[in-house]
């Protein structure tokens, strides 16, 4: 954990933050597992409830903006519709929950406004949760570009917010289903658990991504009905489909995986490649499906690290067969399948130099334009939602309707793969629980 410590420093003074450990600490280490930490699922007995603060969303930001605001004495309820809170969190990572990336900056988030994220990212940084990690005895580990897992479990991660949750005096209620919410001196929440009143709601209910987690449109209602702009929500973070004459010929290539870079319109991403039986995978199709629209193609370099006709000049007067010469860089079942797709194998002694010229820019620039997307079913996040210009970039509030807030995924602020969307959601959570 020691180089762990020097990483925190360091961010510490690249993202200007007045110290390593996080304001929202915890004052005890890291305990035993929270099960079953929902405070109550029962109807309440009165006939209205009052808090100050009232949080609908049991997930990454909506718990975080709760701790904050506890931790500043204001009375904080979260309402939750599943049975339990971050279940997103939990099989994130693989399990291991990807929770930031020492990296994160405004550059790794798309809006419609690429200014918005930036005053709530400078004001809780990676460093800052890697502090309160650390001050919970969560052991991590970074396994590449800038991105930290829990060495254990993403449970730890739930756990810690819990155990925040609790020092701060956040009440959790989950099977929460809110029926109504009116605003008059306030906000009304009418739930199948009762009502309850509160001078501040958040709203932190996620996207549509991961539908069978119980993802729902219900951020976006709230948002229409008190008549805020909407960016129109859009799988991203998902593989993309092909069409059927190209996913034909690709089928029989189902299950490999290449180094590439794959790029639209001057965003690149360089990361693995994966054929599928529906289409393009892996964590650099991902990527660049944040960028994606329909109809754009995208252009992968299938030998980014190589000079390619170099390479191919270099054997030109061999007898090396060029299926033969690719199967050095790909599998060899791709490499073969390549040829029969775009350029009969023979001796590379046999191309002219025209010809080795055409080879070179199909390997460099492969262009396919995808059919669509494997939806929200698949997606990781949802692209889109809430639109910035309704909210203020300090405090997440919406500018026409005092005291009702928007944060997390269900803003039109979406990070890149790699753990950005985490870091979204504390630092939307934080600063949203500074104003409430």
């Amino acid at each position: 954990m020691r180089k762990h410590h020097r990483t925190v420093a360091v961010l510490s003074k690249i993202f200007d933050a007045p110290s390593i450990l996080s304001p929202l600490k915890g004052r005890a280490k890291f305990k035993a597992p929270l099960r079953g930490a929902c405070t109550s699922n029962l109807i309440s007995q009165d006939p209205i409830s009052n808090q100050d603060v009232v949080v609908i969303g049991g997930g990454a930001a909506g718990l975080f903006c709760a701790i904050a605001a506890g931790k500043r004495g204001r009375r904080v309820l979260v309402l939750e519709h599943a049975d339990r809170v971050g279940k997103k969190i939990a099989i994130s990572g693989g399990g291991r929950c990807n929770f930031t990336n020492i990296y994160t900056g405004p550059a790794n988030f798309l809006s419609a406004n690429p200014h918005f994220c930036k005053s709530a990212l400078a004001r809780y940084t990676p460093g800052d949760f890697m502090g309160l990690v650390e001050n919970h005895g969560i052991r991590y580990h970074e396994k590449k570009l800038g991105q930290l897992f829990c060495d254990q479990s993403s449970q730890q991660i739930i756990d810690m917010l819990l155990s925040e949750c609790a020092d701060a005096g956040v009440e959790i209620r989950c099977g929460s289903q809110v029926r109504r919410i009116n605003r008059e001196n306030g906000f009304t929440i009418e739930t199948n658990q009762g009502s309850f009143h509160a001078g501040s709601l958040v709203i932190a209910t996620g996207g549509l991504s991961i539908a069978p987690l119980g993802a729902t449109d219900f951020g976006y209602g709230i948002a229409r009905q008190f008549g805020l702009k909407i960016e129109p929500p859009r799988p991203a973070l998902v593989p993309l489909t092909l069409s059927p004459t190209v996913q034909r010929q690709l089928s029989p290539l189902s299950g490999i995986s290449l180094d590439a870079s794959v790029g639209i319109e001057g965003t690149e991403f360089r990361e693995n490649i994966l054929i599928t039986h529906r289409g393009l995978s892996g964590p650099a199709i991902l990527q660049i499906s944040l960028y994606w629209e329909t109809g754009t193609p995208i252009v992968i370099n299938l030998l980014p690290d190589e000079d390619i006709l170099n390479m191919l000049q270099d054997r030109q007067l061999s007898e090396i067969e060029l299926a033969n010469l690719l199967a050095q860089h790909w599998p060899r079942r791709f490499a073969h399948a390549w040829c029969d797709l775009y350029l009969p194998s023979r001796p590379l002694k046999q191309f002219n130099d025209g010809q080795l010229s055409e080879i070179a820019e199909k390997i460099r620039r492969l262009q396919i334009t995808p059919a669509g997307t494997e939806g929200f079913k698949k997606a990781e996040v949802t692209a889109g939602g809430v639109a910035t210009s309704e909210l203020s970039s300090q405090t997440m509030e919406a500018k026409r309707i005092p005291g009702l807030y928007f944060i997390g995924e269900v803003v039109d602020v979406t990070g890149q793969l790699g753990g950005y969307n985490f870091q979204w959601a504390w630092a939307s959570g934080y600063a949203a629980g500074q104003a409430v």
